[in-house]
């Protein structure tokens, strides 16, 4: 059974400045940060463990709206995020994010676009962010545009148009845990305490998939809240070590930057599920003995490019993995275990290709895995390179 059949390169896609994060508890100690002189937005999850810092502009709580000062004004040129509207564009992808960023105040347009231009750096978004009271407890809230923020989150959470129109609608979000340690119900409307203290409808809540973020509001609600411009920055770089990210985006942003390495954290109410290709190629291989899982990001790499280039090609294959429709219907995985095998979730295109590969027996090694790699795309020149970027793989990750 063919996959498919040899496709023209495409053109990569560049970089989006959109979108936000959410709620977790890291498993072991929290980062701890003490900032003096301005209202202390610290990022604590609800379930406990302080994780980054945030902080709003002046954020002192109104009591009445004579009190209530502008929304901070934002620097010329910067990217922040804004809900538009009340419809939701349809989910087309899943960005697993692999790097956080917090600043201390808006991080410059500037270094943003130099964060998106590093090496393998796939997708980056900056939000505006900072902490507010809900409930008489400080919850950290990010600002999003809920149709291109939907993608970062975990599947089942990005899935769920309900909350995603909840937030084109300027109702708030929760992070399953805060709902849950918050007592707050949706429909019900509560005052959510910063700059200003407006009172929002709750919306939903779900598994948000970032530590010490409880919280979406939409762009006008964050406005008026007072959340500080472009104060976080999320990164997704595929097929690269998370430490290196972190290192790479530590030296662009400077010091007073919490950069998080979000590979060290487990998602409650998402079955702490991987979080990037990296970990998507490492995890299915393992379904398959004898399967490297250098040879699934090769695969990857030559497919999409690790998801950016995941639409149809020529030849009518899809996804991030370039299935043909009919040989998904063959080998499609749910992985993510959400009741549907998704050409076009990596959650489930990934393991689909280990399951095609060690069918074929590319779990023997040797010629047998030459010969898998062949029946993915009935093409030498592309089972020499899958094989070259496998063992480049292998060397760099060793």
């Amino acid at each position: 059974m063919r996959p498919r059949r040899p496709k023209p390169e495409k053109k990569q896609r560049r970089p989006q400045n959109t979108g936000a994060p959410s709620g977790t508890r890291r498993r072991g100690r929290g980062l701890r940060l003490a900032v003096a002189g301005i209202a202390v937005l610290a990022v604590a999850t609800a379930s406990g463990g302080v994780i980054a810092a945030l902080t709003t502009e002046d954020a002192e709580p109104a009591a009445d709206s004579s009190r209530a000062q502008p929304p901070p004004s934002v620097p010329p040129g910067d990217p922040v995020n804004v809900a538009t509207g009340g419809e939701v564009a349809p989910l087309r992808r899943v960005v697993p994010p692999d790097v956080l960023a917090v600043g201390r105040g808006s991080i410059p347009a500037a270094k943003i676009k130099k964060i998106a231009s590093l090496g393998r750096v796939s997708d980056v978004v900056a939000v505006a962010g900072g902490a507010v009271q809900l409930q008489g407890r400080q919850v950290n809230a990010f600002a999003v545009d809920p149709s291109a923020f939907r993608s970062w989150t975990p599947p089942g959470t990005a899935k769920n148009n309900a909350l995603w129109e909840a937030l084109a609608a300027d109702r708030f979000v929760v992070s399953t845990a805060a709902a849950e340690h918050l007592r707050l119900n949706r429909g019900m409307r509560y005052p959510v305490v910063g700059r200003t203290m407006p009172e929002l409808t709750m919306g939903g809540a779900g598994p948000l998939g970032l530590p010490g973020i409880d919280m979406l509001v939409s762009g006008s609600s964050g406005g008026r809240i007072g959340l500080v411009p472009n104060v976080a920055v999320l990164v997704n770089a595929p097929g690269v070590s998370p430490a290196k990210v972190v290192k790479a985006v530590t030296k662009v942003l400077g010091p007073g930057t919490n950069v998080v390495n979000l590979h060290d954290y487990q998602t409650p109410g998402d079955g702490g599920r991987p979080s990037s290709y990296l970990d998507l190629y490492k995890e299915a291989a393992t379904a398959c003995r004898g399967l490297s899982w250098t040879v699934l990001a090769a695969i990857g790499q030559v497919e999409s490019d690790h998801g950016r280039n995941a639409g149809r090609s020529s030849a009518g294959a899809l996804g991030p993995m370039q299935f043909m429709p009919a040989t998904w219907k063959a080998y499609g995985v749910d992985g993510d275990r959400d009741g549907r095998a998704d050409i076009m979730n990596p959650y489930d295109a990934i393991p689909g290709a280990a399951k095609y590969l060690c069918a074929n027996g590319a779990g023997r090694g040797g010629k047998q895995l030459y010969n898998a790699v062949y029946q993915y795309n009935h093409a030498h020149w592309y089972v020499q390179k899958v094989l070259s970027l496998a063992r480049a793989y292998a060397a760099r990750f060793s």
